[in-house]
């Protein structure tokens, strides 16, 4: 990702956590010191606008330390193996138990830049089959189809300290399924 902060390669870890690592390294400073910056590390993010019947899929969550919340399917890119659109199928089947034909990269972002950690959209379409939900013993979701109007419903009639993982930046662009489905592929240069 263009412009992406990344811990440079002379960093060393000196933690290792649970979710996040935490890596520090020398920097010369501009008069010539030096100083120990950091940054944090954790698995990158996938996240799926997943759009079935004409309406978005959406999952209402509680999780053992959370109220409920709202949220696309999603979770971790744990899976060395795996690539973010295997990883993306794999949260979306998990938690939404839907599978689908058509998939497509849509946004990618740094949220933190003192954090080496991404979060990458996809858009997936044409709904082939459900299958039963597989979810981590944390984990109470149901599924939920939504037009784009309840979606910003929801968003505007979340209290301040509400928990919500909808992706703002892009419901922000969007009024409709169609101008959802029509997003471009991702590219450095959107």
């Amino acid at each position: 990702m263009k412009n992406a902060k990344l811990i440079p390669a002379n960093a060393a870890r000196v933690f290792h956590g649970e979710i996040f690592d935490v890596y520090q390294w020398p920097q010369q400073l501009f008069d010539g010191s030096t100083a120990t910056f950091e940054m944090i590390k954790r698995d990158d993010t996938v996240t799926v606008l997943a759009v079935r019947d004409g309406k978005m899929v959406i999952l209402k969550q509680k999780q053992p330390d959370t109220d409920d919340f709202y949220g696309i399917p999603g979770g971790r890119h744990d899976h060395e193996d795996e690539t973010e659109l295997d990883a993306a199928k794999r949260e979306c089947t998990e938690e939404s138990g839907m599978t689908f034909k058509n998939w497509k990269l849509v946004h990618i972002q740094q949220p933190v830049a003192k954090m080496d950690w991404f979060i990458y959209t996809f858009l997936a379409t044409d709904f082939i089959k459900e299958v039963p939900q597989k979810l981590d013993a944390g984990e109470k979701i149901s599924v939920q189809l939504m037009t784009i109007d309840e979606i910003k419903n929801v968003i505007a009639n979340l209290s301040v300290n509400s928990r919500m993982d909808l992706p703002r930046e892009i419901f922000d662009k969007v009024e409709t399924i169609d101008d959802l489905l029509n997003l471009p592929e991702y590219s450095d240069k959107c």
